[in-house]
């Protein structure tokens, strides 16, 4: 505990570093998978292989991947560049199966309703489609923080700072308390990302509470 209390800023630092590579990892993901998705669904003949060829970026090693990118984006190996378009890919990997099995959930009598008041396709993506599928898409973007959250610790290997760092200093130091450290905060940052998520969620799909509810009470 002393070693903890005193190296606490040090700590701090590294949980910032970590939640500045998962963050835009996450969001990136997110934004590219969601276009790929509805891609994925409207062409039906390329819907198993997009989602399938980006479901298999998962199966790339992690460590390797962060060592061959920084040759494909020409930049150095600690950069911090590359552990986020490598995140980025595992974070699509998972998000795009999701996205594209919550966005096909809708009902297609929805669909045709909305449609039939007048409701553009893309209006009706973002009006009915997007908000019905909202519960979907927030399950997967949980998914996608939590192993983003994971994976950022691989980076430190590499000499890239995160949480991670604490484990490959306390490995090579002998310090148990400094792994002990980076598990904990590791697990800590994953558990109010994860958190913050559930609360964005309720704030923007208010209905699922009143949902909740009714469900409740019917039982």
């Amino acid at each position: 505990m002393d070693w903890i209390l005193r190296n606490a800023p040090r700590i701090g630092e590294l949980a910032l570093d970590h939640l500045a590579l998962s963050l835009p990892a996450v969001l990136t993901a997110f934004l590219l998978s969601v276009p790929l998705a509805v891609l994925a669904n409207r062409l039906r003949l390329l819907r198993e292989p997009i989602i399938s060829g980006t479901g298999l970026l998962y199966a790339v090693p992690s460590l390797p991947l962060f060592i061959v990118l920084p040759v494909i984006l020409g930049t150095g190996v600690r950069d911090a560049f590359n552990a986020v378009v490598a995140l980025t890919l595992f974070g699509m990997a998972l998000m795009v199966r999701s996205a594209a099995e919550g966005l096909d959930a809708v009902s297609e009598d929805v669909r045709l309703a909305a449609t039939a008041q007048g409701y553009s396709r893309w209006g009706r993506f973002w009006t009915v489609d997007l908000p019905l599928a909202g519960p979907a898409l927030l399950a997967g973007l949980r998914v996608v923080s939590v192993s983003t959250i994971s994976l950022v610790t691989v980076s430190a290997v590499l000499g890239v700072q995160s949480l991670g760092s604490l484990f490959t200093d306390g490995f090579q130091r002998g310090i148990v308390p400094s792994i002990l450290a980076g598990v904990v905060m590791t697990a800590l940052v994953a558990l109010i990302l994860d958190l913050l998520l559930i609360l964005v969620g309720r704030t923007l799909m208010p209905w699922r509470r009143t949902s909740g509810r009714t469900e409740g009470a019917a039982v």
